[in-house]
């Protein structure tokens, strides 16, 4: 079985978008639009579905720049505060994020989960 290029609409959207390596070489133009998660938004008490994944990753990649509050958190993302808050319960019963201070709480990460591989 032979993998097929991307065709030439997707390869200059992509170049255009500047979003993507396009040079080096790749199996399919799925492994390039594929979406990333942060490792950490993984849990392992619950299903992983795609919109948890996505909201986690943002609330993730949010307190990795800083600590913060909710409502920071949820203005910075387009989040609903409740999302923010649904999510951020679920990573700290995982461990990953703790609360720090009184109300409202700063919300920082814990360093505990998988680390980011940098390429």
């Amino acid at each position: 079985m032979t993998t097929k290029s991307p065709s030439k609409y997707v390869s200059q959207t992509l170049r255009s978008l500047k979003l993507f390596n396009l040079n080096r070489p790749f199996y399919s133009w799925w492994e390039v639009i594929k979406e990333t998660y942060h490792p950490n938004a993984y849990l392992q008490r619950i299903r992983n579905v795609k919109s948890g994944l996505k909201a986690r990753t943002r609330v993730l990649n949010s307190l990795e720049v800083q600590s913060s509050n909710a409502g920071a958190i949820a203005k910075e993302n387009a989040l609903s505060y409740a999302v923010v808050m649904h999510h951020l319960r679920l990573l700290e019963a995982e461990g990953v994020v703790g609360r720090k201070g009184s109300r409202p709480y700063s919300w920082v990460l814990t360093g505990l989960g998988q680390k980011r591989l940098v390429s």
